[in-house]
């Protein structure tokens, strides 16, 4: 057995009998091949309630800071914790740093295994949705995987119980799958992989009801945004604009 298998099973036990955490929808995840899960990120029990509650085995990316056992023993046992359940370290200090960090994510796909990822890139700080970063659309028009638009409700830890760290009934919703592949040509082409974020966002908001502030929630965490700016921002929905069309063919050579 794995080290991934052998934690899931406490983690399991906790989660569905403990926490009374359910999933809907698992049918829609394929039972082999490669698969991008894109959720909602509102507690910090999200990734290990998803793929406590599923089959297949979910790689999530972890701050990269994570795995450098830098400090005392407590960070020394997350970075060996870490690497022994498979997740792979992500930059997540933005732009071409960010987007470079996607390699080791991609190879689990490439490898046909199952990506978890929250394309908000922080846990809500409010609840609200907010505008999702584009890595989720780097990773699936480079893999050509699909994506199942993920809802995670009542994830927040609510108190703790001999201990641990508690949340009540938490209920994980999978969606059908999207498929962008005909959009690979767009891969470098920051207008369309605008287009499809905006179109995952979506269709994890039509799951979850949440609504939605169209800025980054960085933003509001650590930029200092008011409550008054973020009020101006909300939309009835992430993007909405027209699906992209293909670059015209060069014409041929006379």
């Amino acid at each position: 057995m794995s080290w991934y298998g052998f934690f899931k099973v406490p983690f399991r036990a906790v989660v569905r009998f403990g926490y009374g955490a359910r999933a809907v929808g698992e049918e829609n995840i394929p039972p082999s091949g490669p698969v991008i899960l894109a959720g909602n990120h509102i507690g910090a029990a999200d990734t290990f309630v998803m793929p406590a509650l599923i089959t297949r085995k979910v790689i999530f990316p972890a701050k990269a800071e994570m795995f450098t056992g830098r400090g005392g023993p407590m960070t020394k046992l997350v970075a060996w914790f870490l690497t022994a359940v498979g997740q792979v370290p992500l930059d997540r200090s933005g732009g071409r740093a960010s987007a470079d960090g996607l390699g080791p994510i991609l190879e689990v796909l490439e490898h046909g295994g199952v990506a978890g990822i929250f394309p908000e890139g922080t846990r809500s700080p409010d609840g609200r949705m907010y505008k999702g970063k584009t890595g989720i659309a780097r990773l699936a028009l480079a893999s050509g995987a699909p994506v199942i638009p993920v809802a995670v409700r009542d994830s927040q830890f609510t108190g703790k119980r001999l201990g641990i760290p508690w949340a009540d009934h938490p209920v994980i919703t999978f969606g059908r799958p999207l498929d962008f592949s005909e959009y690979a040509w767009g891969e470098n082409d920051r207008a369309v992989l605008r287009w499809v974020t905006d179109e995952v966002m979506a269709a994890i908001q039509q799951l979850t009801g949440q609504v939605y502030v169209d800025a980054y929630a960085t933003s509001v965490k650590y930029g200092g945004m008011s409550e008054e700016e973020a009020l101006r921002r909300i939309k009835s929905r992430p993007g909405g604009g027209p699906a992209p069309l293909p670059p015209a063919p060069e014409p041929a050579a006379s």
